[in-house]
């Protein structure tokens, strides 16, 4: 009996149905009312005892090959069908979906292209950072309290080796193999670990910008950061700085715009105050400079750092952070106009 069966599971492999009449054969022939399966099923109780199990397992194995030859030749059979004589070619094409870019490419292709105008080109640098270039050339030594502003993805392997948590490594690494002038934009994604909330998320977006040559000052900085400003948000739009602290400025600070919302009348989302920060900024600490091979005494320099996540929020008018990243189509195609 056993051999009988394998017989007909060689036969039933090699079974390669012309057109649906003879598929519709094949089932008959095997799972038909008086079908071989059932014939074999009913035979099952004559079979030694020593010997079900293992003729059970042949059963079971033949009519799972031959319902697969049934479907395989339904697929085939039906997709055959689908001749060129059955389409009305007379008929209009749908419209594919018009797609655009995610909004963080938007805002982020904006603060390039408005930078672009005054000078300022691309630099890009690793995702994957050691040390040096991320904490302790920028004045973070080991130690360095400041540190822990910047909860950091570490490899756990080698100590030394991290995600980087801002895109100031960039910067190092452009000084390092760049004699001034440097005027420089820094785009890229970074990492901290965070917890994630409507404000805050342990991966993110930054633009920072680079400018040192000799007798920058300042003001030079305002200038540059209000130029910015009234092309990103409107000729209306102020901005105010606010004394601060970054180890790898001095002076440094947080620099807010009057909110668009409310015109800086005082709304819920500026706090009634007009103002919401975007980006923090000052003049190149010596320090820096020298540990890329710049002299201080010759050069001086400003930097700066913005969110993207925080500038699409605010231009766009988004409460929660972690839409841009859920990949939601709802959220997603209300950006379809944009280019």
């Amino acid at each position: 009996m056993l051999e009988k069966v394998k017989q007909l599971l060689a036969e039933v492999n090699s079974f390669v149905a012309k057109d649906a009449e003879e598929l519709e054969q094949f089932r008959i022939k095997f799972l038909g009312k008086k079908g071989l399966m059932n014939d074999l099923f009913a035979d099952f109780k004559n079979v030694p005892n020593d010997q079900k199990k293992d003729f059970g397992q042949s059963l079971n194995e033949l009519k799972q090959t031959i319902q697969q030859k049934l479907e395989e030749g339904k697929n085939s059979f039906a997709k055959s069908s689908k001749t060129t004589s059955d389409m009305d070619l007379s008929m209009p094409v749908a419209e594919d979906a018009i797609g655009s870019r995610h909004p963080l490419s938007l805002v982020k292709n904006e603060i390039v292209e408005i930078f672009n105008r005054i000078g300022f080109t691309l630099s890009e640098g690793p995702e994957i950072e050691d040390d040096w270039h991320n904490f302790t050339a920028l004045n973070l030594a080991e130690e360095h309290p400041a540190r822990d502003m910047q909860d950091t993805y570490i490899i756990q392997t080698n100590p030394d080796i991290l995600l980087r948590t801002h895109t100031s490594s960039v910067q190092v690494r452009y000084m390092e193999n760049n004699t001034p002038p440097i005027r420089t934009l820094s785009p890229g994604r970074v990492y901290r670990n965070e917890a994630i909330s409507a404000r805050a998320h342990c991966i993110f977006h930054q633009v920072e910008g680079l400018y040192i040559d000799e007798n920058v000052s300042f003001a030079d900085l305002k200038q540059v950061l209000l130029y910015f400003a009234k092309e990103m948000f409107g000729d209306k739009t102020e901005i105010r700085l606010r004394p601060s602290y970054f180890p790898f400025t001095e002076p440094s600070a947080e620099v807010d715009v009057s909110c668009n919302i409310c015109s800086g009348k005082g709304c819920n989302v500026c706090k009634y105050t007009g103002y919401l920060e975007i980006l923090g900024c000052g003049m190149v600490d010596p320090n820096v400079l020298k540990n890329c091979n710049i002299d201080p005494e010759k050069y001086s320099g400003f930097a700066f750092g913005m969110g993207i996540e925080r500038i699409a929020m605010l231009k766009y008018q988004v409460n929660d952070l972690r839409l841009f990243f859920e990949n939601d189509v709802r959220f997603l195609n209300q950006f379809k106009s944009s280019l």
